[in-house]
């Protein structure tokens, strides 16, 4: 969702890469879902590992942002040059209970993870 609002909103100031240090091959549908409710289309977008970004065979992102409570402590190390910011949001992945309640979850994160976005990178 981070990589979806951060190409919707800034595409045109920054280039966004979404990876796991664990992914699960594919974007959860209630990710697709939650977006699609703001207008924006995700279903295109790969779940990718954070490991394609480190050599040899990838090129580290300038900023590593961790937007799950865990991926700080899953992140692998960077070369030094790379700033980590930490945004430790809930991974809605673990939501329970009724479709809706689920729904609500991934609503929830995803609109804490939009205004995060909007204030940290509002002109």
């Amino acid at each position: 969702m981070a990589e979806g609002f951060l190409r919707h909103l800034y595409g045109d100031r920054f280039e966004s890469l979404s990876a796991g240090a664990k992914p699960a091959g594919y974007v959860h549908p209630r990710a697709v879902t939650a977006m699609a409710e703001c207008g924006i289309d995700i279903s295109s977008q790969v779940s990718k590992s954070i490991r394609d970004f480190l050599p040899p065979q990838g090129t580290p992102p300038d900023v590593v942002i961790g937007v799950c409570s865990t991926a700080d402590e899953n992140c692998p190390v960077f070369p030094a040059n790379v700033e980590r910011w930490q945004w430790p949001f809930d991974d809605p992945f673990h939501a329970t209970g009724s479709e809706e309640q689920q729904m609500t979850e991934f609503r929830r994160v995803r609109d804490e993870i939009r205004r995060r976005i909007e204030s940290e990178f509002r002109v």
